[in-house]
């Protein structure tokens, strides 16, 4: 899959590989209303279906699990929409900060916080994750538990399996969902979450759950559905423990970033970021918990950051920098963290589809290649703006805007 990227200020929206959709977009309720297919595609898709099957029962599915799973399963044309709607959604880093880290949600973690401290602690001392990230992963996806999601998820995977624009991705996920069906895990009609396919508190995929969930209360069972979020929060930490948390390292820190290295994009040890001059954003001397890499998700005119390994383990639940960087300052706040030092350039608007297109365009024909023309500023294009700001003698912090844009234009 295409990774999501918050790189100039401005993600775009894709399914992350692990978590859950809601985790990057609204995490509003919304109803699990099935769209109106035509009798055109009501028939595609159950050709589909049929075609299915025997690919299912190859995988060791079961010919009385599957007909038990695709009992009233349709194509969901509503589905189809949200899906395609995903990728043109674009907005700044501070506007999704200033959402997913609200001083609502802030408040709401705290206190579950402290009505969950003890199973908390617990599933840190065995995993090593900190409670406060276990938090704010449940807070981001799903408002701790409020918006869990109540689409079908059979019929939500099998529909985006048939759409076919991922559908390799999604059959794997079907299949996997087929599986937890078949364990015993849960029933179908029990199976709900978003229309992605992401399920429970903390909104695994399916073939994470199986690879990941944990049975932390001893039922025999990994529940990440009910009420009781027990073994979604320590399936979270075991998910992140897998992946290489490291116990007591920071996602990152705010610092003060000397005029000059803006384009510094290796990671490095925190002594050759002290040699450089850099501190902390209050002055105070940098913490060395390994080496950091530079994070300017605004460009030079917001807040400068360096981020440390545990940021790219969150980034291994979603893939985007966003989402990470999300987590770990709502984990920060709910420890007690103040906000940001630095102001976001919040009258900078970001560029549409149409514009960063444009820009990939009339950076390709002036040699500074971004490798495709897409619409999505990833790292080619982030490192194609770099050597253009570089040639025009401007700060290359890879930052998209629209200055850039008139200066191509």
């Amino acid at each position: 899959m295409g990774r999501s990227a918050i790189l100039a200020g401005v993600f775009v929206l894709a399914f992350p590989a692990f978590g859950a959709a809601s985790g990057i977009m609204d995490n509003s309720p919304r109803p699990a209303e099935r769209g109106t297919e035509s009798t055109a595609e009501s028939r595609a898709f159950e050709a589909w279906v049929n075609d299915f099957r025997p690919r299912a029962v190859a995988e060791g599915i079961r010919e009385d699990t599957f007909e038990r799973a695709f009992r009233d399963v349709r194509f969901n044309t509503d589905v189809i929409e949200r899906d395609r709607n995903q990728g043109e959604f674009t907005r700044a880093i501070w506007d999704y900060l200033d959402s997913a880290v609200s001083d609502r949600r802030v408040e709401n973690g705290r206190d579950v916080l402290d009505e969950h401290r003890e199973v908390l602690e617990a599933i840190e001392e065995r995993y090593g994750v900190a409670p406060e990230i276990v938090v704010a992963v449940w807070g981001v996806e799903s408002s701790y538990g409020d918006y869990r999601g109540d689409t079908a998820i059979i019929e939500a995977l099998a529909t985006l399996a048939h759409e076919g624009r991922r559908g390799d991705f999604f059959e794997e996920q079907l299949i996997g969902a087929l599986r937890i069906i078949q364990d015993g895990d849960v029933a179908p009609e029990e199976m709900t979450g978003s229309w992605a396919g992401a399920m429970g508190h903390t909104q695994f995929i399916p073939t994470s759950y199986l690879s990941y969930a944990v049975d932390f209360r001893g039922t025999g069972e990994r529940d990440i559905w009910s009420d009781d979020p027990t073994d979604a929060l320590a399936s979270t930490a075991s998910y992140l423990a897998e992946h290489g948390w490291t116990r007591d390292q920071p996602w990152g820190v705010e610092i003060d970033l000397p005029a000059g290295l803006e384009g510094q994009q290796d990671r490095r040890p925190v002594s050759e970021w002290r040699d450089d001059g850099v501190t902390l954003a209050d002055g105070s001397t940098l913490p060395d918990h390994g080496s950091a890499q530079l994070f300017l998700p605004a460009g030079i005119e917001g807040p400068a950051f360096l981020t440390f390994e545990n940021f790219e383990v969150i980034k291994r639940y979603n893939p985007a920098d966003a989402y990470a960087m999300a987590i770990g300052h709502l984990a920060d706040r709910i420890g007690g963290a103040d906000g940001f030092n630095g102001d976001w350039p919040r009258d900078d608007r970001p560029l549409t589809s149409d514009e960063r297109r444009e820009l990939q365009e009339r950076l390709t024909a002036r040699g500074f290649d971004t490798k495709g023309i897409d619409g999505r500023v990833g790292p080619n294009t982030v490192a194609a703006v770099r050597a253009f700001q570089t040639a025009e003698g401007m700060a290359p912090d890879g930052y998209v805007s629209h200055d850039l844009l008139d200066r191509l234009r």
